[in-house]
């Protein structure tokens, strides 16, 4: 969850985090009560590092490139579109006819995002940005991602000031729901 460096290492490293839980759910047969386990997990670091993004990575883009708000603005629609298949996803068992369906959808979209941000976004940022900045956005992120949802809203808000009001708030509520559940957690 909070890995240490720059802004673009942490990202990163969330990016390798997600593809090695996409590789657990790959290894599993169709129908496997783990499949559903291991989605959980996938969903509560991406709502995480999704918000981060959202409060700290996308305004420094907006801000820091010439071409900024266009940028940013497809990253949230991406963003936008993984979101409503992550609550759809959030509503199946692994053994649902749909969840199969929903989780390829799911890590079609997040690979292609990750490309996209690794290829474009990171490189163009890094040379925009001086180390100090990347480095304070990396802390910040970090701080973001602690309190932040662990589940799916697609209709909060996705911009400042009001998702950075409102995402420890909701952030609360999802981990005591989580903890109770026992959601994302192996027995």
């Amino acid at each position: 969850m909070g890995h240490g460096g720059d802004v673009i290492a942490e990202l990163t490293t969330d990016h390798r985090e997600v593809e090695q839980i996409f590789g657990k759910i790959e290894a599993l047969p169709p129908g496997d009560s783990r499949r559903k386990l291991y989605a959980d997990q996938a969903i509560m670091e991406l709502v995480r590092h999704s918000v981060a993004e959202e409060s700290y990575l996308y305004p420094a883009v907006r801000k820091q490139l010439p071409d900024g708000d266009a940028l940013a603005d497809k990253e949230l629609a991406d963003h936008a579109t993984a979101e409503r298949t992550m609550k759809d996803l959030e509503g199946c068992d692994a053994d649902d006819p749909r969840f199969d369906t929903l989780m390829m959808k799911l890590m079609a979209e997040i690979r292609e995002h990750v490309a996209d941000e690794e290829d474009n976004l990171f490189p163009r940022l890094r040379t925009a940005c001086t180390p100090e900045m990347l480095g304070k956005l990396g802390d910040k992120v970090r701080t973001a991602k602690k309190t932040a949802p662990t589940r799916p809203h697609p209709s909060a808000p996705d911009t400042p000031p009001a998702n950075k009001l409102l995402a420890p708030g909701v952030g609360l509520v999802d981990r005591l729901r989580d903890m109770m559940s026992g959601r994302g957690k192996e027995s």
